[in-house]
């Protein structure tokens, strides 16, 4: 959905609230992970979206970020994080509020997400993780092309 198409057609969106939901930071091997002359850890991110109705305008939108950092086969640290938040959501016709809810929703939801991972690993003792951009769209619709069995556009 671009902005043209929302503004046509009056949608509004309000963020009422935003959270953390659950936080996870695990650091197994300390202190020996923070010795100097390690060798950086190789990162792995997984991203998830969630949405759900809570009433007629009312709507909650989470963003799932799940990060693991290992040297060979040892974990360094591993952050989980669920940020959410309490948005209201007014004059979405139907075809465009799963849109709206799973990918502007976490679209806003992510710079404040990726602060969070960023604090928790500094105060953890690394480096701050500044986990790059996601193209929520494309998430969104290799989600939907999984969930209807097909393959998403774009990938072999």
């Amino acid at each position: 959905m671009n902005e043209n198409e929302a503004g046509a057609i009056g949608v509004a969106v309000r963020v009422v609230a935003q959270y953390v939901k659950d936080l996870s930071f695990e650091n197994p091997q300390s202190p020996g992970s923070l010795l100097g002359g390690n060798v950086a850890p190789a990162i792995e991110a997984q991203v998830d979206v969630a949405a759900k109705r809570l009433g007629d305008v009312d709507f909650e939108s989470e963003l799932k970020i799940t990060v693991k950092a290992k040297r060979g086969e040892a974990v360094v640290f591993l952050v989980e994080l669920v940020y959410g938040a309490l948005f209201q959501i007014q004059n979405a016709p139907p075809e465009l509020l799963e849109p709206i809810l799973l990918i502007e929703c976490p679209r806003l939801l992510f710079p404040f997400a990726r602060r969070v991972i960023a604090d928790v690993t500094r105060d953890g003792g690394f480096a701050p993780l500044l986990i790059d951009p996601i193209d929520f769209a494309r998430l969104y619709e290799g989600q939907r092309a999984q969930r209807e069995g097909q393959q998403p556009v774009g990938t072999a």
